[in-house]
């Protein structure tokens, strides 16, 4: 599941081409881009955190959030490979907020989904001045990080632990790696000293912790949810274990399946301004902001229809 080296080969093969994209039609709308903001300070042996925010330059009202969270496997990556999405959006009247998060072998997943939680706080503390709406605010994440946006959506103790009820108003899954950690763990059996295993320890018992599959609820954030047709096996068994089991509390949710996409093109597809998945993750956003006001055992069913 390693998607650096090929994500930023794919950029550089690409750019010319969305730049070209890029310089017509919503792309003159003019956008501000704030770089490298601390939202989680440096702490003993942890690295301070940053993320970049997107918005439009003009707001005469508060526009719907995006926070981003890249993929990597958990061990690679950088909110700097996202820019032209974050750009992209921004000009959709999005403000888009990527953010970093601490790296295996360095840091575990614990510390991964902490640092995203914290990323959100800041943005619900802080997005209104970048005319952002704090109470509008999705949660979205490609291979590694859709495990992670997933976990904190649905976990909500990584939200009460920094003193914050779960703000989120959707969450939007691409491609998602690790919905079902603890069956591709168990299965894998892998040796001591792998990857994912620094990452994820080598305690059954942690891995059904890490697992957004063992997390959902009644009174989770509504979803929508993509998957490449030739995405890795891996992925397409734990998104298709995780939907069925997300049927019972959530049978409407949109689970789109783009059946010629491998994993790397399900986010790269995102470089092209005018990709529709644009314009069905924004109609996914009005969907829920139409039924906040609903009581939140019934919010995910009515975003779905």
């Amino acid at each position: 599941m390693k998607t650096e080296a090929r994500i930023t080969l794919i950029v550089l093969m690409i750019l010319l081409g969305a730049f070209m994209l890029t310089v017509s039609g919503c792309s003159f709308k003019t956008i501000t881009k704030s770089k490298n903001i601390v939202y989680q300070k440096a702490y003993k042996t942890s690295a301070e955190q940053q993320l970049n925010v997107f918005a439009p330059k003009k707001h005469s009202e508060h526009k719907n959030v995006l926070i981003f969270v890249h993929g990597g496997n958990w061990n690679s990556g950088k909110k700097s490979q996202y820019s032209i999405i974050g750009g992209h959006w921004a000009r959709k009247d999005v403000v888009t907020v990527i953010v970093d998060y601490p790296l295996s072998p360095a840091a575990d997943y614990k510390a991964m989904a902490i640092s995203i939680a914290k990323s959100v706080k800041w943005v619900k503390e802080n997005i209104s001045q970048y005319g952002g709406d704090p109470d509008k605010i999705f949660l979205s994440g490609h291979s590694a990080g859709g495990h992670l946006a997933a976990l904190v959506a649905l976990d909500d103790h990584y939200f009460k632990n920094i003193g914050l009820e779960n703000p989120l108003a959707g969450l939007i899954l691409i491609d998602a790696a690790g919905l079902d950690m603890h069956g591709y763990l168990t299965e894998e059996q892998f040796e001591k000293g792998n990857t994912y295993l620094r990452t994820f320890s080598s305690d059954s018992k942690t891995w059904k912790e890490a697992t957004p599959l063992y997390h959902l609820h009644q009174n989770m954030p509504p979803m929508l949810i993509y998957r490449g047709g030739k995405t890795y096996p891996s992925i397409l068994k734990s998104n298709e274990k995780f939907i069925k089991a997300l049927h019972a509390y959530a049978p409407e949710t949109p689970y789109h399946i783009q059946k010629s996409k491998k994993h790397v093109p399900m986010i790269t597809q995102f470089f092209n301004p005018w990709n529709r998945r644009y314009g069905e993750i924004l109609e996914f956003m009005k969907a829920a902001e139409s039924k906040m006001d609903l009581p939140e055992d019934k919010r995910n069913a009515a975003v779905g229809k």
